[in-house]
């Protein structure tokens, strides 16, 4: 038992340290990863240098930084085939995409967060945080809430628990009680907006991808900017946005979803 904590702890160290080199998003020296490390010099060290070993981060000489390495990427392309949602979406996206003409998002939930999983650009494309393989805050994005506001009760506490509820502009939800009053709205009408909440300007309606016991599996959404459009004539592609949703989770009924697993750990706590 004493060795499975003691690998269970050093595995959590290199994830935390792949995590904090990936959060730069840039190649980064060793006195960067230190500045804001919880990890003794040392330590921090040793990680870097097993990371190094495995193929998880590549070293430059010339320029002293660590960057994610090659093996990250296969990792990640497995990841993207065997766990993401993207690829039984994906004729679908197309399908609207050339139908709407303005950006579609596909995403699911990480961990409390956003993971937009596939994008398709708009005819006339525009600049936004939203890129595929990028994380968002779920309280402030349209597919973020469209996701929450039909989970259980039990996840959705501990969900909304892991919230930072940051503002990040005028008309962000900042608060618990809020948000959940909204969550109540998108319910009832089976689908979510995003009203400048994340970003100044763009403006989304979101639908969430469910299952026939209405498991949350995804959710989709339409994005443009306030300068092209409004809410109005967004809200009225959702009929459209539920039929794509819809096909969605039918393809992906026989999908094999990842669960948690029930270790020996687990069952015995």
């Amino acid at each position: 038992m004493q060795g499975t904590q003691t690998a269970s702890g050093t595995v959590k160290k290199a994830l935390c340290v792949l995590d904090q080199a990936a959060s730069f998003g840039r190649p980064v020296r060793f006195n960067e990863l230190l500045e804001n490390s919880p990890y003794p010099k040392g330590t921090l060290y040793r990680m870097l240098q097993t990371l190094r070993s495995e193929g998880m981060l590549s070293y430059d000489e010339t320029s002293q930084t660590y960057s994610l390495g090659i093996r990250l990427v296969r990792l990640a392309h497995t990841a993207w085939t065997q766990s993401s949602l993207a690829p039984v979406a994906r004729p679908f996206l197309d399908t609207l995409s050339k139908s709407i003409g303005e950006t579609i998002h596909l995403a699911q939930l990480d961990n409390a967060q956003v993971l937009y999983v596939d994008k398709r650009n708009a005819e006339r494309p525009v600049e936004m945080f939203s890129q595929a393989g990028k994380v968002g805050p779920a309280y402030c994005t349209g597919v973020g809430k469209a996701m929450l506001a039909f989970l259980p009760e039990k996840e959705l506490q501990q969900a909304l628990a892991q919230q930072s509820f940051h503002r990040f502009t005028p008309q962000t939800l900042a608060s618990t009680d809020v948000l959940r009053d909204e969550l109540v709205n998108i319910r009832k009408r089976g689908y979510a907006f995003d009203r400048e909440e994340h970003e100044p300007g763009i403006i989304c309606v979101a639908i969430p991808i469910l299952t026939r016991t209405e498991r949350v599996i995804g959710a989709i959404s339409v994005t443009s900017t306030t300068s092209r459009t409004s809410l109005d004539q967004l809200e009225g592609l959702a009929p459209e946005m539920r039929q794509a949703a819809d096909a969605i989770a039918d393809a992906a009924e026989h999908w094999s979803f990842p669960v948690q697993q029930k270790t020996k750990e687990t069952l015995e706590s």
